[in-house]
């Protein structure tokens, strides 16, 4: 799932891929907000507080905010470069060896979060916790033809509520069977990909505060096994651009 692009993905891949990282990002999400009073995945929310603390003139709110926001941008950077750079190569497997880095980095966090006091443990785990975020949504966004966002809620909501309704209109106006198969498709994933966040942030907010920095840990290990087959793959990375509409059903993310 995450060696396949383009016109090779189907609705299945994509759900597996989206589901798996969509409930590690809402875990992440919910793991931040805990340990650092900050959502590491939320630039919607982080934007508005950026807007209200130049209002309220709290200059450290501002500051955390767009220190968060550059963060997650940076990663998204980092994402971009190395796809780019491993699809020049011909290198195999660069978007599952993308997640293996997220992995390694999300571990180091952990081991961050476990070893150090306050200072400088808050401030690298929230623009660490959302530079990866940044890195993991540009890597599925890319890998996806942008049919899958697994940190952007706020698009996917608004992807289920466009493809529910067109869903419920071929019921009763003339549709073609294919296009009604698509968007039944692609409602079913982002509805998925929702479900899955939001379980994976209650399961975040339960975990992290039974087990801590422990629970970091743990996400960066079920990180590297999701990552590890497609990052031993020796299957050639192909030379067409990541598909720029999706390969079933009408509509991105």
């Amino acid at each position: 799932m995450l060696v396949h692009e383009g016109a090779e993905r189907n609705a299945s891949i994509d759900r597996r891929l989206g589901c798996s990282l969509a409930a590690i990002a809402g875990a992440v999400n919910a793991t931040g907000f805990l340990a650092v009073g900050y959502y590491s995945a939320n630039m919607t929310g982080n934007v508005s507080a950026l807007a209200s603390g130049l209002h309220e003139g709290h200059l450290e709110l501002v500051l955390s905010c767009c220190g968060l926001i550059l963060a997650f941008v940076a990663g998204a950077v980092l994402s971009a470069l190395l796809v780019n750079a491993g699809r020049r190569h011909n290198l195999p497997s660069i978007y599952a060896r993308s997640i293996l880095l997220e992995a390694c980095l999300l571990g180091f966090l952990g081991g961050v979060d476990l070893l150090f006091s306050a200072q400088p443990r808050d401030p690298v785990l929230a623009f660490g916790l959302s530079f990866l975020m940044g890195l993991q949504n540009a890597t599925v966004t890319r890998i996806s033809g942008a049919r899958v966002r697994t940190t952007h809620m706020t698009g996917m909501l608004t992807d289920v509520g466009l493809e529910l309704a067109d869903w419920l209109e071929s019921f009763f106006h003339p549709v073609d069977p294919a296009r009604r198969t698509g968007t039944r498709e692609c409602l079913g994933l982002h509805a998925a990909i929702v479900l899955s966040f939001t379980l994976g942030g209650v399961a975040g907010a339960f975990l992290y505060g039974w087990w801590s920095a422990l629970f970091l840990l743990a996400l960066a290990g079920l990180l590297a096994c999701l990552a590890l087959p497609g990052a031993l793959s020796h299957e050639p990375v192909a030379e067409q651009e990541p598909a720029s509409v999706p390969a079933y059903g009408e509509k991105h993310s």
